[in-house]
C-alpha cells in the first residue's frame, strides 16, 4: 500500500478537489462545493486536506472543529485508486488534525441509506451512538426548498 502524504489545500487543488467530489458522487445541487472550500480555508477551526500522487488530486477530506468535537465532510478517494486503503489513510489524516489541536472527539453524519459508507466506519471503529441530530436552516431564503 503506497503511504499519502496529506497537505492543505492550495489553490491550484480547488479545481481537481471539486472534481473529485464530482466524480466520487459527493455533491448535492443545495452545496456549492466552492463555498464549502472557500468557509473551510477561511479560518484555523477548519480546512481541506488533500493527497496526490504523481502530482493528481487522489483524495482529499474537509476536516474541522467547534471547539468541542470534530467533523468530517467530503471524504472522498479516486474511484479509479479504491480499495488500496486510501480511505483508511484520509480518516487517519483527519483525526490526526484533529487530534494535533486537542480535539479528543470526531462525529460523523452519515445519510442512513449509504451502507457501504456505514460499514466503511465501523470497519474504522466507529459506532452509533444514540443521539438525535437536528438542524435549522439560518438562510430560508438563500436555501428554499432544501431538503438536506
Amino acid at each position: 500500500m503506497t503511504e499519502l502524504t496529506f497537505a492543505p489545500m492550495v489553490d491550484e487543488d480547488i479545481e481537481p478537489v471539486c472534481a473529485l467530489w464530482r466524480q466520487c458522487g459527493l455533491l448535492r445541487p443545495w452545496n456549492d462545493p466552492m463555498k464549502d472550500i472557500e468557509f473551510a480555508r477561511r479560518g484555523p477551526q477548519s480546512d481541506v486536506l488533500v493527497a496526490k500522487t504523481d502530482n493528481k488530486v487522489v483524495a482529499s477530506v474537509m476536516v474541522g472543529h467547534d471547539g468541542h468535537r470534530g467533523i468530517v465532510y467530503y471524504v472522498s478517494v479516486d474511484p479509479n485508486v479504491q480499495g488500496k486503503g486510501y480511505g483508511k489513510q484520509v480518516m487517519a489524516a483527519a483525526e490526526d488534525w484533529l487530534r494535533a489541536r486537542g480535539v479528543w472527539k470526531l462525529n460523523l453524519l452519515v445519510r442512513a441509506e449509504n451502507d457501504a459508507v456505514r460499514g466503511f466506519y465501523e470497519a474504522l471503529g466507529y459506532q452509533v451512538e444514540p443521539r438525535l441530530c437536528m438542524a435549522r436552516k439560518l438562510f430560508d431564503d438563500e436555501y428554499e426548498g432544501i431538503s438536506d
